[in-house]
């Protein structure tokens, strides 16, 4: 995607020094454009732990890298084992980030270790070449079903009005997104799209990054505030719900940012479409209940008490929004579980929340 009429991907190798990778530091945005400079693993597991960057997909694409870096310093068996340890706990609930490493482990494994840092780098390479296709996929076929959406509207109706939780977008992923793909798609094609932006506390994603994506890309979008969308839905101001996720179960069961469970219960009550949207790299295949398998990230309870943004004189500023003392529960993903979503979006198209559909779009995978 383009800042300021420059296209960027979300992380790169630079281009005088292809050992080095860049990303941009998510923390900032959108108030200061930083492109943080990525060199070894620490670096690397530091920016997922603090959050620097997000998105599952792209914590894998980002993992990989730091796989890479790693092997520069030991590319012994041992070596390889332990870093890929190291990096698959910084984040426990994105699967992509397993996914990406134990995809980069079985292709280096065979290999002789003077030759596993060139094919490392090569490999990660690769992931971020597929992420983006992957992505674009997705856009073409989510355009379809909202194109098929806006064919049935109602009469008089002057826009689609899409709801989204969190961020789903290119700065989530390597480039297009998952759950914005779409969007993005239909405006440029010239559907009235207009979306519903929750605030997504306790980060506020997005607030902070969905909107500015949006924004960037001339998407009509207005912010809500995290409980207003079952309202909105209730006078029929929601056409559908689309979400990205960090894991899906192998019968359907999705997890995401928190809150998304609730916003699953809205829709259903008020008979909205509640769609999902994930590369095949999202799906768990070796778990099946999503509530009880799937680990869930407990975060600091700081995240909760403090808020972050600019002070009327446009200085960033952090502010506490609860009495001194007060303890805050920080979970960081809910469950949705599979009867409460009308389908998945994936980039082989279309399918039901369930076994069967997932294995009718991924036979090859669902063993």
């Amino acid at each position: 995607m383009k800042i300021n009429g420059t296209p960027y991907r979300s992380v790169w190798r630079d281009a005088h020094d292809p050992e080095l990778v860049h990303i941009f530091d998510q923390t900032k945005l959108p108030w200061t454009l930083d492109i943080l400079a990525l060199r070894d693993e620490a670096q690397v597991a530091h920016a997922i732990r603090s959050m620097q960057v997000r998105g599952a997909p792209l914590i894998g694409a980002v993992a990989a890298y730091g796989l890479a870096f790693a092997l520069q310093k030991d590319a012994s068996d041992k070596g390889l084992t332990e870093a890929a340890a190291m990096l698959v706990e910084t984040r426990p609930t994105a699967i992509n980030l397993r996914w990406a490493i134990e995809r980069m482990v079985a292709h280096l494994s065979p290999l002789s270790p003077d030759s596993r840092v060139a094919a490392a780098y090569a490999e990660a390479d690769a992931i971020c070449d597929e992420d983006v296709q992957v992505n674009e996929s997705i856009g073409r076929h989510g355009l379809e079903l909202f194109r098929t959406l806006w064919e049935k509207r109602r009469p008089g109706q002057e826009r689609l009005n899409i709801l989204t939780h969190c961020n789903a977008g290119w700065i989530a992923t390597v480039d297009w997104g998952t759950a914005l793909a779409p969007i993005y798609m239909a405006h440029d094609a010239g559907l009235p799209v207009h979306v519903w932006v929750d605030e997504t506390r306790p980060r506020n994603q997005g607030a902070l990054l969905t909107a500015w994506e949006l924004g960037a890309h001339g998407v009509p979008h207005t912010l809500l505030a995290d409980n207003a969308g079952g309202h909105l839905m209730q006078h029929g101001e929601v056409d559908l719900v689309i979400v990205g996720t960090d894991r899906v179960t192998r019968q359907g069961d999705v997890a995401n940012k928190i809150g998304t469970y609730l916003k699953a219960l809205a829709a259903q009550d008020n008979d909205v479409p509640f769609w999902v949207a994930l590369p095949s790299s999202t799906i768990d295949w070796r778990v099946t209940d999503g509530v009880k398998e799937i680990p869930i990230e407990e975060r600091s309870g700081e995240e909760v008490t403090y808020v972050h943004g600019l002070d009327e004189q446009g200085q960033a500023a952090r502010l506490r929004v609860t009495p001194k003392g007060t303890k805050a529960a920080n979970p960081a993903f809910d469950v949705t579980p599979a009867r409460l979503v009308s389908g998945l979006l994936t980039e082989r198209g279309r399918c039901d929340a369930t076994a069967e559909g997932l294995a009718t779009l991924f036979p090859d995978l669902a063993g």
